[in-house]
């Protein structure tokens, strides 16, 4: 299969595509290599045939996830549900006989919103509202707990919160390079809920180190607000459950641009920021770029 032609591309993984192959089309021209580096939404509810595709016809290895512990709390308990209902209609078996992870792919769990990006949070609370954090975090009321972050999430925003992510969370975006630097791991699919922001980010820094544009690695962030369409309504609600507004399931324009700034501002480049601040070798980085870029660009 050509993967710079997906003339039938996965049904069960939502924002699924080819990193390289979205680039030489929006670009018009062969900048990047296909077939390496994918995006997409969990990949978890993929059906059987989708899952056969992504290791036999896309070639994907591994895969990075970048969800919290809560979101695969979450996930597998969506999972159960499915499983059990689908007793009742034996046809549908085939889409949830698959295990949760994909036989014979490598699995890099990455919580991106790790320790770091908490206490950057957490650093933005009163003592009123860390105390009672607290004591809903050991009760475990994680939900209710994350009310409490939520009002500062959205004074942030998107684009502020990708800001901040870039600056505190250094150890969970150079353990993705280190899965890069490694040959046996491409090629890879980065994934996570939704396959919008984190993964987003993730991208957006490997285009940048390809010398790829905003407004190309834009177009290929916000295409990201129609992919995921189908789940926006159930999206709303589960954002809705922990006091986020509808801002957390778009794709606000010129969040790439704004992001890019604020690294070139901050680190003076993209190549800088990955190598002085997140400590990523200068052998990775070229790695990556001989990985990605097409052997005429």
């Amino acid at each position: 299969m050509d993967a710079n032609d997906l003339d039938t591309p996965l049904k069960s993984v939502l924002n699924f595509r080819d990193v390289g192959g979205f680039v030489n089309r929006a670009s018009g021209s062969k900048r990047l290599k296909t077939g390496l580096l994918y995006r997409g939404a969990r990949p978890d509810e993929a059906t059987v045939r989708d899952r056969e595709r992504l290791v036999n016809e896309y070639g994907v290895r591994s895969i990075i996830d970048l969800r919290t512990k809560t979101e695969h709390i979450e996930q597998a308990q969506k999972r159960d549900a499915k499983v059990k209902a689908s007793a009742a209609v034996p046809q549908s078996n085939d889409d949830v006989a698959g295990p949760l992870k994909i036989p014979d792919v490598i699995y890099h769990e990455i919580n991106f919103n790790g320790s770091a990006f908490s206490r950057m949070l957490i650093s933005k609370l009163t003592w009123m509202e860390f105390f009672r954090l607290v004591g809903l975090m050991i009760c475990g009321y994680r939900l209710d707990a994350i009310k409490i972050l939520s009002p500062h999430m959205e004074e942030m925003g998107l684009a502020g919160l990708a800001k901040n992510s870039v600056d505190v969370c250094t150890k969970e975006v150079k353990q993705v390079f280190d899965v890069f630097a490694d040959d046996k791991n491409w090629p890879v699919l980065v994934h996570c809920t939704q396959g919008k922001d984190r993964t987003g980010l993730i991208v957006m820094l490997v285009l940048w180190l390809a010398q790829v544009e905003d407004n190309i690695i834009e177009e290929d962030y916000v295409l990201s607000e129609s992919e995921l369409a189908p789940e926006k309504e159930s999206r709303l609600k589960e954002i809705g459950a922990i006091g986020l507004s509808e801002q957390f399931a778009v794709c606000p324009p010129g969040l790439a641009k704004d992001v890019h700034s604020h690294i070139q501002e901050k680190y003076g480049s993209v190549e800088k920021y990955l190598l002085e601040k997140v400590g990523v070798s200068r052998e990775t980085l070229e790695n990556v770029k001989r990985r990605m870029l097409a052997a005429d660009s």
